[in-house]
């Protein structure tokens, strides 16, 4: 039977939600979409077990929300092993590193979100671990007679999640197997996700509800699911309990996501190109800093969606707000304000 250690996370009653409503194989009905992910991830898992070995390091990357805590998951499953989560910026210090990869047993996975930040320092510590499954132990470390020591690890794995690939050391990149990207999910694929999860929930949603939801959500399972939630409450109070399109359309619009899916930060950070920056170029220190959002937040959370959908453009020069987010919000060219765009 697999044991899972997660994370400590106070997230509260969502984050339980959450869990509950994360796939728990890979099967098509279980895990919905990213069908390249998933053959890749089934030919591994299916070599692996045949040879009695764990499976060979993997690397997801793509923007939040679309599956990859749940991926590591799904892979300890298959292979009875234990999970063990961490991230990069959790593992300060080598000794924070040096001491998750002494516990390991043979077979177990070592899930690293954000692995690009993980420390120069702590990086070259993983590296052995990885590629010769051995652990070197400084002693005395910066003095004249210090000595290296090499403690050898058990086979494990370990599956490195990222939402920025490029920037990943080459060193590091390279000792993964396997590189997985997920791709954001089609309308239609965000509609199956509400169905199931809306079954698993007991919530009566129809198929034009569930569509209502999916075209807002993003093109991310997380977000499919969160709005799920929020227009079961809506539809429990104000409606039947039924998520009908128009009790999903309400629900939404209250909570202030447009058809688009954007939010009012979203729309913020659009209209503060369009007004301020003349519609870009910009910076985006300079756009952080005029929304008042963490750049690191802004990178990360907004700017993935709001480039595929069409609403931003990124230049050498910086963020521009394309013809589409100046029809979506209303604008015109002769809108946009008079300031020059800013290039820091």
């Amino acid at each position: 039977m697999t044991e899972r250690i997660v994370a400590a996370d106070a997230g509260g009653e969502d984050r339980s939600l959450e869990t509950t409503l994360r796939p728990v194989s890979l099967a098509d009905d279980e895990f919905i979409g990213q069908p390249r992910v998933k053959r890749g991830l089934r030919l591994m898992i299916a070599a692996a077990r045949q040879r009695g070995e764990p499976i060979d390091h993997i690397l997801l990357a793509g923007p939040p929300g679309l599956g990859k805590t749940t991926l590591a998951n799904i892979i300890a499953t298959e292979m009875e092993g234990r999970l063990h989560v961490t991230s990069g910026p959790a593992l300060e210090r080598p000794g924070d590193l040096a001491a998750t990869l002494s516990s390991m047993e043979p077979g177990e996975v070592l899930f690293i979100d954000e692995i690009h930040r993980l420390g120069k320092t702590v990086e070259e510590i993983l590296y052995p671990a990885m590629e010769d499954f051995a652990l070197d132990i400084v002693v005395g470390a910066g003095k004249p007679h210090a000595r290296t020591y090499r403690l050898d690890l058990p086979r494990f794995t370990v599956v490195g999640a990222t939402t920025r690939h490029g920037q990943l050391t080459p060193a590091l990149s390279d000792r993964f197997g396997e590189s997985f990207r997920l791709d954001f999910y089609s309308p239609d694929e965000c509609a199956q996700i509400v169905l199931r999860s809306a079954r698993i929930l007991g919530v009566e949603v129809v198929p034009a509800g569930a569509a209502a939801i999916a075209r807002r959500a993003r093109g991310t399972a997380r977000v499919c699911n969160r709005l799920l939630r929020r227009v079961r409450d809506f539809a429990e109070v104000e409606a039947d309990g039924v998520v009908t399109k128009a009790v999903a359309n309400q629900a939404l619009e209250d909570m202030g996501v447009d058809p688009e899916g954007l939010d009012s930060m979203d729309r913020r950070i659009l209209t503060t190109i369009i007004e301020s920056y003349v519609g870009g170029p910009v910076g985006l220190q300079s756009l952080a800093a005029t929304v008042a959002e963490e750049v690191t937040t802004l990178e990360s959370h907004y700017e993935p969606y709001l480039l595929q959908a069409g609403f931003l453009a990124r230049t050498s020069r910086g963020r521009v707000a394309t013809p589409k987010a100046y029809e979506h919000l209303g604008f015109t060219r002769g809108d946009s304000g008079t300031q020059q765009g800013s290039l820091l």
